[in-house]
């Protein structure tokens, strides 16, 4: 019988999918509850988004079971749209679509969350809209780039209620897009991405977060907005607190000891949220694929929420004292295996595309460095469609986060590598120097590989392959693996 390719992994739509800047809703619709994400769609390949957005959505019950609906909204006069957010008040769906790359913002409804949104007028509201249904029906916006906005809206649901606009609520990154008004903070640094939620009856702005100093400990050296932050109040509008970063989207962070990490994939630009499905927290991100921002995809990552004795809130993956008290909070693993929190399934078909780690190779550092390995854009919408780790050079490593062997042994590896010159993929277990537990060599002109595997593998493992050749050229290119 004819092997299945795993579906639902990291990212979680298909692989021919490339919906970023996800905002996750639970809605309930015809008696069945869902997660619905509503985000941009990068289909105009040479610039960031498109034309159209569409709608996802996965029973609350398996988030690695993905639907989509299809268009649900396009804009007004056919430009392009930027992040969106949609929330339920009544029995009505809001979509607050971004028109014209985000400089205008529209507000259509549905009686479904799927769309169509339809009757759109035009919002008091600004770039980047997230939106809060409160528990006791008033709606709050937070907009801005590079300058954070908030306010409380009317029942329109479209315009500000008078006096409730506020300016910098949290302080601004330092970029070359930001207003010189005074408002830069190095601690809150806000870029972009707005999302406020609710949780544990606080109020929690998430956003993406430029960083403007080093963070050593996770590889970054420079200007860095692969970040989701947040901060939290008692109050929707004011007094909002330190609280820390959720998730980065650099990949695996490599331990280089004195506290030192590396990043081992090529970060860009982030936006998303968190999202409570049958009581397990989730952050919704998103990755960069090929050689640009212009095919991000969708990621999951499952979460961690807690509070210490005073009331502070933590965020991600959290560390507690001896005491089972909290202590901190730091960014969640990026992982390949998304909502399959035991392990991808070893013997399906696993795409190279699914790699969370791209590590070394001749041009060196995250995701190759500067023309190195990338994973490769497709668009083919097949359920066999897979991408492919491309531009491969001696010394990479290809990692997945993780996956899961079974009770009964692995015995063999097969992969479709296709080798441009001679070289030795050898397969580890556990860490990128790990034990090696395959290895084949291939020569030019060879598709694929079938070895043993010389440990007997079982349980749920990270699996690295690396690549070593004499040549100092693009040795590979890496389709897609299985065990059996």
């Amino acid at each position: 019988m004819a092997k299945e390719y795993i579906k639902g992994a990291n990212p979680y739509m298909p692989l021919w999918e490339h919906v970023p800047d996800g905002e996750p809703r639970v809605f309930e619709y015809n008696g069945e509850k869902r997660v619905y994400v509503y985000g941009s769609h990068d289909t105009l390949r040479t610039q960031y988004c498109g034309y159209d957005q569409v709608v996802w959505s996965a029973p609350v019950t398996d988030l690695t079971d993905w639907t989509c609906h299809g268009v649900c909204y396009e804009a007004t006069d056919k430009s392009v749209l930027y992040a969106p957010d949609v929330v339920q008040k009544g029995d009505t769906f809001y979509l607050y679509a971004a028109e014209a790359k985000g400089s205008r913002i529209m507000l259509a409804s549905s009686r479904n969350p799927a769309g169509p949104f339809t009757n759109p007028v035009k919002t008091e509201l600004g770039f980047d809209p997230g939106i809060l249904v409160d528990d006791d029906g008033r709606v709050y916006a937070f907009w801005g780039f590079c300058k954070h906005y908030c306010a409380e809206l009317n029942d329109d649901m479209a315009t500000i209620k008078p006096g409730t606009l506020r300016q910098n609520i949290i302080g601004h990154c330092r970029a070359q897009w930001a207003p010189d008004d005074g408002a830069f903070s190095e601690q809150d640094s806000f870029f972009e991405a707005s999302s406020p939620r609710k949780v544990n009856g606080k109020y929690v702005f998430i956003y993406s977060k430029r960083y403007n100093v080093a963070v050593p400990e996770l590889g970054v050296h420079e200007d860095c907005n692969g970040f989701l932050s947040y901060k939290y109040s008692d109050s929707p509008l004011e007094g909002y607190k330190p609280g820390g970063d959720i998730s980065f989207n650099g990949g695996e962070i490599l331990r280089t000891g004195d506290g030192q990490g590396e990043m081992t994939y090529r970060w860009g630009n982030n936006h998303g949220s968190i999202i409570n499905v049958n009581g397990q927290w989730y952050v919704f991100y998103h990755r960069q694929t090929g050689t640009d921002e212009y095919a991000r995809q969708g990621m999951i990552e499952p979460v961690e929420i807690a509070e210490d004795s005073s009331g502070r809130l933590f965020i991600g993956r959290i560390i507690r004292g001896a005491d089972g008290e909290p202590l901190a909070s730091v960014p969640v693993e990026m992982t390949s295996q998304g909502a399959h929190t035991n392990g991808l399934d070893a013997r399906k078909i696993i795409s190279a595309g699914y790699a969370c780690h791209l590590y070394g190779g001749r041009k060196g550092g995250a995701n190759g460095g500067m023309g190195g390995a990338y994973i490769k854009p497709v668009y083919e919408q097949t359920d066999s469609v897979s991408a492919p780790v491309t531009d491969i050079t001696s010394g990479l490593t290809v990692g997945f986060r993780y996956l899961q062997f079974g009770e009964c042994a692995a015995k063999s590896v097969s992969a479709k590598i296709a080798a441009r010159a001679a070289v030795c993929v050898q397969v580890r277990i556990d860490d990128y120097r790990g034990t090696i537990v395959a290895s084949a060599q291939l020569q030019p002109g060879e598709q694929s590989l079938q070895v043993p595997v010389t440990v007997p593998l079982t349980g749920k493992h990270a699996v690295y392959f690396e690549f070593l050749s004499e040549s100092d050229g693009i040795i590979a290119e890496f389709d897609s693996f299985t065990f059996d």
